[in-house]
């Protein structure tokens, strides 16, 4: 607020997109959820549960700020884009927070999330045909005493547990948070939040049950990574009449025998796609072709071998790369062998330390060596007494290393370069669709989860109650959502209106794929004035849109107008 000779008084406030995320918000009927579900908060209070709760998930979306902050940002953005009244804001703060996202842990969530995704797949349209999972772990920081999986009011918790952590920080506690998101759109449909130790193998029953409930029917195709392919996973879907797809892991003996199969035999591929490199880069295409497995899945499941022409490539160099790092381990290794000073004494050690280098290379079967022993003869002059004493003979071993590359095997592994497998129980369904289901869209769900934690900012979560920690999730996984629905609607008209390009970066540079964030990026300097004159407004200054934020408006099929009735 600004003052001009103590007459005029000049209100400014930030609105930003805050209008396209409350339009979203109001078509998801998330204000109505959360109060049908949410205990009815003290007649007597300021500022209810669920008013809290929707300035948070406000929040989330727009840009997150610490609980402690959340106040602050509050009073810089205009009352009604937030769905408060002028006199509610000073009542926002984190114990306040705190104590609605209490009563968010205590509401019946599994309720809520059903009810949100069912009225969400009605309204927008939503195709479930085909489901991508997977999961990342949510790092946090502190003890977590009481995170141990005990019962809070009632309720299961999961417990801050150390295990594979996918943010390379085994030293911390995490958990794990497993996310479904449609093929359409990349829109995500079901989260849960388990231990930090937890298994991935072990999640997928739970979720696959969850999903035919909340689909309504088994009629839907689940992708998923190799923690899939397991005996009970594949036949638990298979028996209740779903289709999955995954990739089998090189564990698999149906796998070794397959590339062992390749070094006798020349198989019959077809081609099914050429894929193209992206602009930026030059070079062929990808060529994509595909075989039925000729030995089939121990339990009758469909085997269909996939080969890309830049997998092939990509493996080659990388058994190269490796090649030339076990060497060089290899010569470093001869080096103090033959030194003065070795310290390998035994044959045992000297083979120990080879093992190792063709073990972290993965070159065990490429790399051939021989450990050979010769005996050194030393004179040892002694000194007793300060008097020089005749020479001792004594003898040590010492080792040389001999190796050499094994260039039949690795032609033998070079015809499998480039293949890998795919498992499924959809008979009918051509290689094509197959591929594309894994290769192509189940990435999609890669870039739920870099939005989910580097631009939503989940984690680190610094939240020391559990059942809070849980209930924010909770509200992440509904910014989540306003965040795929409005890129969604997005790239979806400009397909339908045959638009390539929009001049969304900086300097006019175009953009072929929106995104949410950067939709926010270019409405954030939008602010709503009121100038006042002893008190009393004098006049009302309403954002002005550039011709980019009305383009982006009429593309989400929202009227300018919604900026002038704040």
């Amino acid at each position: 607020m600004s003052t001009c000779k103590k007459f005029f008084e000049l209100e400014s406030w930030t609105v930003g997109a805050l209008p396209i995320v409350n339009h979203f918000l109001d078509k998801l009927n998330i204000p109505a959820l959360l109060g049908n579900h949410l205990e009815p908060s003290d007649p007597r209070s300021v500022l209810p549960a669920q008013v809290t709760l929707m300035v948070l998930v406000r929040n989330l979306i727009m840009q997150r700020h610490p609980l402690y902050g959340l106040g602050a940002w509050a009073r810089s953005i205009l009352p009604s884009a937030i769905g408060l009244k002028e006199d509610q804001v000073p009542a926002l703060n984190d114990d306040r927070v705190g104590r609605a996202l209490d009563r968010l842990f205590d509401a019946d969530r599994l309720s809520l999330l059903t009810n949100l995704i069912v009225h969400m797949i009605k309204t927008f349209d939503i195709d479930t045909r085909e489901l991508h999972n997977d999961s990342t772990t949510i790092t946090l920081h502190g003890n977590y005493q009481d995170a141990d999986g005990r019962l809070m009011r009632g309720k299961p918790t999961p417990a801050a547990a150390r295990g594979h952590s996918k943010d390379y920080r085994p030293d911390l506690k995490q958990l794990l948070w497993i996310l479904t998101v449609t093929s359409d759109g990349g829109i995500p449909v079901h989260f849960r939040v388990c231990s930090g130790n937890t298994e991935d193998s072990t999640t997928h029953i739970d979720t696959w049950n969850s999903l035919r409930d909340l689909v309504g029917s088994a009629d839907f195709l689940y992708v998923a990574d190799s923690k899939l392919c397991a005996e009970a996973n594949l036949r638990h879907i298979d028996d209740h009449g779903g289709m999955f797809i995954t990739i089998m892991p090189r564990s698999r003996k149906e796998d070794g025998k397959f590339r062992q199969w390749l070094t006798r035999n020349t198989p019959q591929w077809e081609m099914i796609a050429e894929i193209p490199l992206p602009n930026s880069r030059q070079g062929p295409p990808d060529t994509i072709m595909a075989i039925e497995s000729p030995i089939p899945d121990a339990h009758g499941f469909r085997i269909l071998w996939i080969f890309s022409s830049h997998k092939m490539q990509r493996d080659a160099d990388w058994r190269e790369h490796q090649l030339s790092k076990a060497i060089r381990g290899l010569e470093e290794l001869q080096t103090k062998l033959a030194g003065p000073k070795c310290r390998f004494r035994t044959k045992k050690s000297v083979a120990e330390a080879v093992e190792q280098i063709r073990n972290e290379t993965q070159t065990t079967e490429f790399i051939k060596y021989e450990i050979k022993c010769s005996i050194d003869i030393q004179y040892r002059q002694r000194m007793h007494k300060g008097v020089l004493r005749r020479y001792q003979i004594g003898t040590r071993p010492r080792y040389a290393l001999h190796w050499e590359t094994d260039p039949i095997a690795i032609r033998s592994t070079s015809k499998s370069d480039g293949v890998y497998p795919l498992i499924t129980n959809a008979l009918q369904l051509p290689a094509l669709e197959v591929f594309n289901a894994y290769r192509l869209k189940q990435p999609v769900i890669e870039k739920r989860h870099d939005l989910f934690k580097n631009v939503l900012d989940a984690a680190p979560a610094y939240l020391k109650n559990i059942g809070r920690i849980e209930a924010l999730l909770f509200l992440e996984f509904i910014a989540l959502i306003v965040h795929s629905l409005i890129e969604r609607q997005l790239r979806q008209t400009m397909h339908e209106e045959r638009i390539k390009s929009l001049p969304l970066y900086p300097e006019g540079r175009a953009c072929k794929a929106p995104t949410t964030e950067r939709l926010i990026m270019l409405f954030g300097t939008l602010q709503h004035h009121r100038l006042r004159k002893k008190g009393k407004m004098v006049q009302e200054f309403v954002p002005e849109l550039d011709g980019v934020q009305t383009k982006l408006l009429e593309l989400l099929e929202l009227e300018p107008s919604i900026y002038q009735i704040l």
